[in-house]
């Protein structure tokens, strides 16, 4: 661990074997909430029919937060990708089948009653069956997962280059089947890529950064400026423009997380990304109930405070439940008990956790 409090990584995602990346955490924090602003603000707004102040964040982190995400799932599987087949399974499909499994029927019992009084029970149980061929709900993130993961391995016999390639010509197609799986593998699939192809250098970008701070802030406020107004002008969408963004918010977000780490500030959002897998899985609960709260009392008018709340709720929330539930011994919600486990457990710390 450098003096600075960042780990220094000479460029390489091997050095900090010993244990977590805490600039990955800080960035990963950052991710997680943005992505439960996301849903949180756009399902205000929908249920309101109107709009509040914080949909101008929401609409300036499109262009980058889902990039960022799927990067940073990248970044360590140099690591672990010449593991054995069975290995490689149990820790990047198994893990998190069995989380998607648990959590989309968690998810699907609270809007089961909904759907069977506008069908009946009998569609509503196959609207959960196609839920494992169509991701539900906030749930599509780690099921796409396992599909990055796999097919990295399955292409590591052709030139990376012709990979990564092909991973942006299917970003920039707008591939548009109207199945999530397929149009978020082909708009996500580069990004993740990408982590895993150019790791050295996002190790070496977060060096430099905890090193030249002064010229890290400048590159953030110009990053900040840039984005804006690619936002606000309508242009983040355009093809290529929605590329570069994306891999430019990536960068902005890890040298971000690599300022914070350094400076030991925001340790809250440090947490939230050593325990990212917690928020996603969970947040849904204290978020939907905070919203249909707070729009059937209409006890706060406006709809951008109700928003802000609805996130808070839902990022604390999430985390609260979490504790409870180990309170409570329902330890399986938040960890694969053994009998769902095919490969071993490896002993000892565990980098960046098996998220």
């Amino acid at each position: 661990m450098a003096s600075s409090g960042t780990i220094a990584a000479t460029g390489s995602p091997k050095a900090p074997t010993a244990g977590r990346v805490d600039w990955v955490d800080y960035a990963k924090g950052i991710c997680i909430i943005m992505v439960v602003m996301m849903h949180s603000v756009l399902g205000v707004e929908l249920a309101a029919g109107e709009t509040g102040f914080m949909h101008v964040l929401v609409a300036f982190a499109k262009p980058f937060r889902m990039p960022d995400f799927f990067l940073i799932s990248g970044l360590f599987l140099p690591l672990v990708i010449d593991r054995d087949w069975r290995t490689y399974l149990d820790r990047k499909v198994v893990h998190f089948a069995y989380f998607y499994v648990v959590w989309v029927t968690i998810q699907f019992g609270f809007k089961a009653p909904a759907f069977a009084a506008e069908s009946s029970w009998r569609d509503a149980g196959l609207l959960y069956l196609e839920s494992f061929i169509e991701p539900f709900g906030t749930l599509w993130f780690i099921y796409l997962l396992p599909v990055f993961f796999v097919v990295t391995k399955l292409t590591r016999r052709i030139p990376p280059l012709a990979v990564w390639i092909m991973a942006a010509a299917l970003e920039t197609a707008r591939i548009a089947t109207g199945w999530t799986a397929i149009d978020e593998f082909c708009a996500r699939f580069v990004y993740f890529y990408s982590g895993y192809l150019f790791a050295p250098y996002v190790f070496a970008l977060s060096d430099r950064a905890r090193k030249h701070p002064a010229l890290a802030l400048a590159g953030l406020a110009t990053w900040v400026l840039v984005n804006a107004g690619l936002v606000a002008a309508g242009a983040s969408e355009w093809k290529i423009v929605s590329l570069v963004l994306g891999f430019a918010g990536a960068c902005a977000i890890i040298t971000m997380g690599t300022l914070l780490a350094r400076a030991h500030w925001l340790n809250f959002f440090r947490f939230c990304g050593e325990h990212s897998i917690v928020i996603y899985l969970a947040f849904f609960l204290p978020m939907a109930a905070t919203r249909t709260l707070l729009l059937r009392t209409g006890v706060i008018p406006d709809i951008g405070t109700v928003s802000l709340i609805v996130t808070i709720v839902g990022v604390i929330g999430s985390l609260a439940i979490w504790q409870v539930a180990l309170r409570l011994n329902a330890h399986f919600l938040f960890e694969r008990p053994d009998a769902f486990w095919i490969a071993p457990r490896k002993a000892g710390p565990v980098l960046q956790a098996a998220e």
